[in-house]
C-alpha cells in the first residue's frame, strides 16, 4: 500500500469496455510528512475518494482484488480514504 493524495481527475471517453462505470483519478504519492513525492498514477477509484483527499492505493495485482476492480485491467486502486495518521505519537494528518 501507498499513502497518496488525489490531485485530479483522468476522463477517458473511449476506454476498454471493462472498464466503464470506473472513476480513474491521478493520484501521487506522499511521504509520512504529507510532501508530494515520486510520479503521478492513474488509480481506479473504488471508494469514492475526491480531489485533496488522503487515500491508501494498492498497486500491481492487489489492485484487481478489491470488489470495484475483480477481473478488470487496472494496476492501481484506490481502496480507502485516509481520516488521521500519526507518526511516533505525532498526528501527521487529521481529516
Amino acid at each position: 500500500m501507498t499513502l497518496a493524495k488525489v490531485v485530479g481527475t483522468v476522463v477517458a471517453s473511449r476506454k476498454e469496455p471493462t472498464l466503464d462505470g470506473l472513476k480513474l483519478m491521478l493520484v501521487r504519492p506522499v511521504d509520512a510528512e504529507g510532501k508530494e513525492t515520486g510520479s503521478f498514477v492513474v488509480a481506479a477509484d473504488a471508494v469514492g475518494a475526491g480531489p485533496g483527499e488522503y487515500v491508501l492505493v494498492a498497486a500491481g495485482s492487489s489492485a484487481r482484488q478489491t470488489q470495484a476492480t475483480n477481473n478488470r485491467p487496472v494496476d492501481a486502486v484506490i481502496m480507502a480514504i485516509v481520516d488521521t495518521w500519526e507518526v511516533g505519537r505525532q498526528t501527521k494528518y487529521k481529516k
